[in-house]
């Protein structure tokens, strides 16, 4: 399970920009995930609670922004969404894409006090 390794490093993106903040405490922290991006939202959910006991997150209001995979055909330029990698353009039925959306992982924002 690789989402508990991305959890241990959104703490450690937290604690690094907490500790540059000078706050007592970090009261939300806002992420970005793509549906493309390979990130299993349960996994996610079950890892957070145990990755973040004791630490500058155990108590953090947690908000998560799912994003949609949007993809462009290599072919015919035509823009479309993907359920799937393996997706294939609606317009000319090519397999050859590039995605342009949906394969984010960040932290988009900290609220601190």
């Amino acid at each position: 399970m690789h989402e508990l390794s991305i959890v241990l490093g959104i703490v450690d993106i937290a604690q690094s920009e907490f500790e540059r903040s000078g706050a007592t405490s970090i009261d939300s922290i806002e992420l970005e995930i793509g549906e493309m991006s390979g990130v299993e939202p349960f996994a996610i959910e079950f890892a957070w609670p145990e990755a973040t006991r004791n630490t500058v997150l155990e108590n953090t209001e947690k908000i998560i922004e799912y994003i949609r995979g949007k993809a462009e055909c290599l072919e015919c330029k035509e823009q479309f969404e993907l359920e799937n990698l393996y997706d294939e353009c609606p317009a000319c039925k090519s397999y050859f894409k590039n995605i342009i959306k949906g394969k984010e992982l960040r932290v988009k924002a900290l609220t601190v006090s």
